[in-house]
């Protein structure tokens, strides 16, 4: 490529050489954007209250329960049996709950729907209570009714089963993945759901928010290079495309935002732009596809162009882009399945009713998973291409046999192919 000295990067079996023009574009492309992203985070900075003051421009305060209702736990020392009836009128019949609670000379029971015993709840699990206060004045006892089964214990030991096989089977990198996956968590629960209960734009909040996660997530996990930069641009460019080609979809199926009774609820507590919401979502959904269809067409291209430092760049990218189209068919599958596992049970109600498909595809919550899916495939499909056309261009190739730099990343004890972010 033209515009000055190549700059090289090299293993102990090939050289790529990266010119100057390239990486200068590249890297002050990512600047501009995280400057801007930067920026953006300062501007949409929510307070510390942003939640309550949403909750109380809605007419009301933002409280889970009634004051003086709380919430204890006990342990279950026996099980009703899931029968016909609707029990005593002391819920001592059918389908209840002896639970042993602190403060309470005796145990108090409770009534549970049928599915909780259908579960297996047995003696010696654990339930969290609802205890509402007697009327002020009485002399009568408080009352208690089932809220949840404490599943602490079970997502404890399946979260650590999680730490350790990304652990050891990914080692070092998996460790950095891990910290990339707590930072992305971090900014959706402290910056990206209180600006937007706040009031920010979605869309802009959702690229804001995606943006600062790949700058964190792309360099932290796969090391400070020419490759993962090549990534992230193809990532936050992916993140551009998805975001406006939702937004024009959303507007032309004037769709609301409001498809279930979590969206009916949120929207007592404030002003918000549902339909701008359902923006956000769209590119936060399709952010973990679009970081793994980037960095793998980014290490392709990188790959390629060491096994034939001579190729040109049309030919880097056709073969980069085979690579590209087994992926795109796979990931596909995958975000298609992720939406029909989680609105399965959507599904099944729509598919009992006595209508033709075509028509039920209009239905608001049928359709908002839909476009979910279609928008989010298409930015995924155009990010390929777009990240191998980048790759191809910085890696430019050099003749085998000259020497250059050996490219900083996570592991050390890994072949690294992929130029540096440093000049020779």
């Amino acid at each position: 490529m033209g515009g000055g000295h190549a700059h090289r990067a090299n293993n102990e079996h090939a050289t790529i050489d990266v010119g100057t023009t390239a990486r200068t574009v590249l890297l002050g492309g990512l600047g501009v954007a995280l400057l801007a992203t930067l920026v953006a985070l300062v501007v949409w900075w929510p307070p510390g209250d942003a939640a309550q003051r949403s909750a109380e421009a809605g007419g009301e305060a933002a409280q889970f329960a009634a004051p003086g209702v709380d919430f204890p736990s006990g342990e279950v020392v026996e099980v009703a049996p899931r029968c016909g009836g609707q029990g005593l009128p002391d819920g001592s019949g059918c389908s209840t709950l002896s639970v042993e609670v602190a403060g309470e000379e005796y145990p108090v029971k409770v009534q549970v729907p049928p599915e909780v015993l259908d579960s297996g709840i047995d003696v010696g699990d654990r339930v969290e209570l609802l205890r509402t206060p007697a009327a002020e004045g009485t002399d009568g006892a408080a009352s208690y009714s089932y809220f949840a089964t404490e599943r602490d214990g079970t997502l404890i030991w399946l979260a650590l089963l999680f730490v350790v096989v990304v652990l050891v089977i990914a080692r070092v990198r998996g460790l950095f993945a891990l910290i990339g996956l707590a930072f992305g968590a971090v900014v959706v629960w402290w910056w990206v759901l209180p600006a937007l209960l706040d009031g920010a734009p979605g869309v802009g909040v959702a690229l804001a928010g995606s943006s600062a996660i790949m700058f964190v997530v792309l360099y932290t996990t796969h090391g400070f290079s020419l490759r993962t930069s090549t990534a992230l641009a193809g990532t936050l460019l992916g993140i551009v495309v998805t975001a406006g080609i939702g937004v024009i979809a959303i507007s032309d199926a004037h769709l609301t935002g409001v498809s279930d009774e979590s969206a009916a609820i949120l929207a007592t507590f404030g002003e918000l732009d549902f339909t701008d919401l359902l923006g956000c979502a769209l590119v936060i959904a399709g952010l973990g596809v679009l970081n793994d269809v980037t960095i793998t067409q980014a290490s392709a291209v990188w790959e390629l162009r060491a096994v034939n430092p001579q190729a040109s760049r049309t030919k880097v990218f056709t073969s980069a882009m085979r690579i590209g189209r087994d992926h795109i068919a796979s990931t596909i599958y995958t975000i298609v399945f992720a939406y029909v596992g989680t609105a399965l049970i959507l599904l099944m109600l729509l598919r009992v009713y006595d209508r033709p498909l075509i028509e039920l595809l209009s239905t608001e919550q049928l359709a908002e998973e839909v476009v979910r899916t279609l928008v989010t495939s298409i930015g995924l499909v155009l990010a390929v291409p777009i990240t191998t056309a980048l790759a191809a261009a910085v890696a430019s190739g050099t003749p085998e046999g000259h020497g250059g730099d050996h490219a900083a990343g996570p592991e050390d004890d890994e072949p690294q192919i992929e130029g540096s972010l440093h000049a020779s």
